[in-house]
């Protein structure tokens, strides 16, 4: 047991070593100013004691410049974030098309490296040991946000937009730190249904980290923690910071749900906003193995409102209320099993006919990737996806 605690310790200090050096080498340099005797990266050259720093010691070094654009800790950030199968790319194609924001495909390793932070001092040893050596709360929280302002910045190196976005869904689990982390940010909480998002996991066979993909109990009991913890957190930072978005209004009235998103984060009205499939591949990209890719090329649809209804266990729906009572407090109603949430606007209508009478124009090639890193052709869920676009067209026509 010595020798794996060994093993693990060795393993935390290579890793944390790794990370810091990055950071470093992205121009996050220590104050020296204020200490005369003291190296570019704040080390006492010259013997004589150790300086500990503060988070305000640290400054907000300018990570990445192009053109006459600067990214910083002060730079505008949007989070787009919630359970996976919740609308959240949809929400970022759509910001995508605006002329200023750039959000992207999923970088993957935002959240991992959020994750990561909090380990670094979720034990109080561990995090003593860190600060004798003098890397502080300040030095990681410069670090952590120097690499996040990096992958951003890369992103969007190839766009000519000023906003920088980031689409990982599980990124709002940690919206009070990012929020300290970049004072100008703003997050958007993607809300919907926990029964569409649990039978849209499971139909699609959406791995997440803890969940049993074969059981709606399991994962609808999952759906309740989390979007639990990111919903707290947005209620704490307020509705300047955080604005909560129901899903089931984005697709049903989309005029007035993005009016208000775009009224929120304070740019420019633009009209591309409404039609972000004409973008698509364009000034778009989408990845080709992400599983809503076939989804989000259409414009906004009814395609997943009402797909879960007649799929749930019985046992599960008697106690839906008690596995997931967040239905109740975000809006819903536990007990009805096939709701209505609403009618759609004008938009939408146009776009259902639109995708019935030239569904060749939203085709767009998917793949799988296995264990080895191989592709091959079509997604997990996808037959199922082209049954319920076949069943909310019939729901359309009968509007």
């Amino acid at each position: 047991m010595s020798c794996l605690r060994k093993v693990l310790s060795v393993k935390f200090l290579l890793l944390l070593s790794a990370f810091l050096f990055f950071a470093l080498l992205l121009n996050i340099a220590l104050p020296a100013a204020d200490c005369p005797d003291q190296g570019r990266f704040g080390l006492d050259i010259y013997g004589g004691g150790k300086r500990h720093y503060t988070p305000d010691d640290v400054p907000m070094k300018t990570v990445h410049t192009y053109g006459n654009r600067t990214f910083n800790r002060d730079s505008e950030v949007i989070f787009v974030g919630g359970m996976p199968r919740s609308g959240t790319t949809l929400m970022r194609v759509i910001l995508d098309a605006h002329p200023y924001i750039l959000c992207g495909e999923e970088t993957r390793v935002v959240p991992r490296i959020l994750q990561m932070r909090q380990q670094w001092t979720k034990s109080k040893l561990e995090h003593t040991r860190l600060f004798e050596a003098g890397i502080t709360d300040g030095v990681l929280d410069a670090a952590t946000a120097a690499f996040i302002i990096e992958i951003l910045a890369k992103h969007a190196s190839k766009h000519e937009k000023s906003i920088l976005c980031d689409k990982d869904p599980f990124n709002l689990k940690s919206t009070l730190y990012l929020g300290g982390l970049f004072p100008n940010s703003k997050f958007l909480l993607m809300i919907r249904d926990g029964r569409a998002t649990a039978h849209s996991i499971i139909t699609r066979k959406v791995t997440i980290s803890g969940f049993d993909i074969t059981s709606y109990r399991d994962v609808l009991s999952k759906w309740n923690r989390a979007i639990e913890e990111m919903h707290n957190q947005c209620m704490k930072v307020g509705p300047e910071k955080c604005l909560p978005v129901v899903y089931e209004q984005l697709v049903l009235q989309p005029t007035k749900t993005v009016h208000e998103i775009i009224e929120f984060l304070g740019v420019p009205w633009d009209d591309m906003v409404l039609h972000h499939q004409d973008a698509i591949n364009k000034s778009i990209s989408i990845s080709k193995i992400e599983r809503s890719t076939d989804q989000v090329a259409k414009p906004v649809n009814l395609d997943g409102l009402t797909s879960w209804v007649g799929h749930i266990p019985a046992d599960v729906e008697r106690d839906m209320a008690s596995i997931a009572p967040m239905l109740k407090k975000l809006g819903y109603d536990p007990t009805d099993r096939s709701p209505s949430y609403g009618e759609p606007d004008e938009l939408v209508k146009k776009n259902m006919k639109l995708m019935a009478e030239h569904p060749e124009l939203f085709k767009v090639d998917t793949y799988k990737l296995d264990k080895s890193g191989k592709f091959s052709k079509g997604q997990p869920g996808q037959e199922e996806m082209e049954e319920r676009h076949k069943d909310a067209m019939k729901n359309f026509d009968n509007l």
